[in-house]
C-alpha cells in the first residue's frame, strides 16, 4: 500500500529513486509509525500522512541542493535529512537536535535501513562548532527565517547556502531577514496530496 504510494507520488513530483531506495523510505516511514507510539516524534499519525507530510514534503526540496556537506538543524526524528540522505546517497548530512529520543530514533533507522550518508549528533544548535563547514543549512519548520539565521551563522561555508523551509510566507517574515543575509530565491513547491502552501527560501551570508 505504502509502497504503492510512494512510487505514484515520485513519479507526479518527477523524482527517481532505485527499488533500494524506496524500500528505505517506506522502512523509514513503518519505523516512525512504530516508534511513534512509545515516543511520540511526532503529531502526525497515520503512515499515509507520515508519507506526505513528511517523506514527501521532505524529498520535495531534493532537486535544489548544491553541493556535498548538509547539515539539518532541529532535524526532530530526522526530517528533512533521512528521505534527503537515502534519495542522495553520493551527498553527506549531519542531523542535529537536542532531544535524545529523536537521536537515538535516528541511530536505530541508520542501523536497521543500513544507511551510511548522514551523522546524527545531539546538540543545540548555539553549542555545535563544526570542524569542517557545511555546503548547505537546512531547517523544517524550526523557527522564524531570522532566528534560523541567527543561530545558524556559523555553520556554512563561505558562499554555503541557508535552506529554510517554510509554510505560508508572511511579509514580515521576509522583511526582517537580518541585514547580513541575502535572499537569493524563493520558491513555490507542490507537495502531492498536500493542499497547503510550502516554500523554500534559499539565503547566503554576505
Amino acid at each position: 500500500m505504502l509502497a504503492a504510494q510512494l512510487s505514484d507520488y515520485l513519479a507526479e513530483m518527477e523524482i527517481s529513486a532505485t527499488e533500494l531506495q524506496q524500500k528505505q523510505l517506506v522502512g523509514f516511514v513503518e519505523m516512525l509509525n512504530k516508534w511513534n507510539k512509545a515516543y511520540n516524534l511526532t503529531s502526525v499519525r497515520s503512515p499515509e500522512q507520515m508519507l506526505i507530510r513528511h517523506v514527501m514534503d521532505s524529498l520535495v526540496v531534493s532537486p535544489y541542493l548544491e553541493g556535498q556537506r548538509f547539515i539539518d538543524v532541529g532535524t526532530g526524528p530526522g526530517l528533512p535529512g533521512i528521505p534527503l540522505a537515502i534519495l542522495n546517497p553520493d551527498k553527506e548530512f549531519v542531523l542535529l537536535d537536542s532531544l535524545g529520543k529523536r537521536i537515538r530514533f535516528q541511530k536505530q533507522v541508520q542501523f536497521e535501513l543500513k544507511i551510511h550518508n548522514f551523522t546524527s549528533i545531539e546538540s543545540r544548535v548555539e553549542a555545535y562548532q563544526p570542524e569542517q563547514k557545511f555546503d548547505g543549512v537546512l531547517s523544517r519548520a524550526f523557527a522564524s527565517i531570522a532566528d534560523m539565521l541567527n543561530w545558524c551563522h556559523h555553520l556554512p561555508k563561505e558562499n554555503g547556502l541557508f535552506y529554510a523551509l517554510k509554510g505560508q510566507l508572511t511579509a514580515a517574515e521576509i522583511a526582517a531577514i537580518p541585514a547580513e543575509f541575502k535572499l537569493v530565491d524563493t520558491i513555490t513547491l507542490e507537495v502531492p496530496k498536500l493542499d497547503e502552501q510550502r516554500h523554500l527560501l534559499k539565503l547566503v551570508k554576505v
